[in-house]
């Protein structure tokens, strides 16, 4: 189980990145990490050796967090994002894990066309916690302009990974709308509930969903373009940051006297709901298993992006979304004429 970690992504790297890997490695002793990174930079982090199962992949470059992708790729050939990309086209491992530019590792994985088989668009899937459980959210921003294919597509892929690691054993799909009613939507959404409405999947899916449902937990499976859920995504990370400090500004005036309860629970609360907890958001449709973490990944985030990434590998993903869309001619024949 081997996975290229971009040693050199994130706000604060290598230091918390680095010891994200090593803590990823004490609890699984199957685990092996490659370092992708400036080895100069990355050594102090490690000791005078290199750990055991440890490798380092050593490279010059970084993209920058607020960089150009394409500027990036295009001034910077010897970046630590490409690099973990071309450990994965020439399957020297079978994952990568990133904190960096999330538009650069997007545009990696478009660069290097390594997708599965009738997938053309790879789309971002995150965890949204909701009253009735996880459920799963993509896309939340790799594909701005989606075809109704790609976000049927998209609500296949949810299923599965709904099944697979959420323990979901029907999974509900919903399609992101302005409205719950059939007739809403403009004429991709009406597209795409066509596909959902004439599917193997229309079972599972209930139809559209409006934003205020997403953490009521009236879907497992949230469809969407890559703009909507950008914009979702972000719109809830500042809900739940200015929640906590008006929750926590609350309790400490109202629990004067029991300020060690009131930060406790308040902990609590933010190590159940803070995205270190999921480690990072998959990207569903490559051929191989691609994380992209939040840029102020700590240790704690970065041992469960890589926990994250074995356990999709070993679940076979992959092969269960193929051998699902193999299952679906019709539609993909309607895909590949579309396109």
């Amino acid at each position: 189980m081997e996975i290229a970690l971009d040693a050199m992504g994130g706000d604060h790297a290598p230091g918390p990145i680095v010891a994200g890997a090593l803590k990823a490695l004490e609890l699984d002793p199957e685990l092996r990490v490659t370092l992708v990174g400036d080895q100069a930079a990355i050594m102090p982090f490690l000791g005078e050796t290199v750990p055991a199962r440890v490798t380092i992949f050593h490279c010059t470059q970084v993209i920058g967090m607020d960089e150009s992708p394409a500027a990036g790729f295009r001034r910077k050939p010897d970046n630590s994002i490409a690099r973990c990309w071309q450990l994965l086209a020439q399957s020297k491992v079978g994952g990568i894990v990133s904190a960096g530019n999330t538009g650069a590792m997007v545009a990696g994985g478009l660069f290097s066309r390594r997708f599965l088989r009738h997938i053309d668009r790879p789309g971002i899937a995150t965890v949204m916690p909701t009253l009735r459980g996880p459920s799963i959210m993509l896309d939340v921003g790799a594909n701005v302009n989606p075809k109704a294919e790609q976000l049927f597509h998209y609500g296949v892929m949810g299923e599965i990974y709904a099944r697979l690691m959420l323990n979901k054993a029907k999974p509900t799909i919903g399609l992101m709308n302005v409205g719950s009613e059939e007739g809403k939507g403009n004429e991709l959404i009406k597209a795409t509930q066509n596909l959902f409405n004439n599917s193997p999947l229309r079972g599972n899916y209930i139809g559209n969903i409006e934003g205020r449902d997403i953490h009521q937990g009236v879907a497992d499976v949230i469809v969407t373009d890559g703009f909507v859920g950008n914009v979702v995504l972000k719109v809830c990370e500042g809900l739940f940051d200015f929640m906590i400090k008006m929750v926590g500004n609350e309790l400490s005036q109202t629990l004067v006297n029991e300020k060690d309860l009131a930060k406790k629970a308040l902990q609590t609360l933010i190590s159940r709901y803070d995205y270190s907890a999921f480690g990072g958001a998959p990207l569903l449709g490559i051929d191989g298993i691609c994380i992209i973490s939040h840029g102020s990944s700590g240790e704690r985030a970065i041992a469960n992006a890589l926990a994250l990434a074995a356990q999709l590998a070993r679940a076979g993903i992959n092969n269960q979304i193929v051998q699902e869309l193999d299952q679906l001619p019709a539609l993909l024949s309607a895909n590949q004429s579309a396109n």
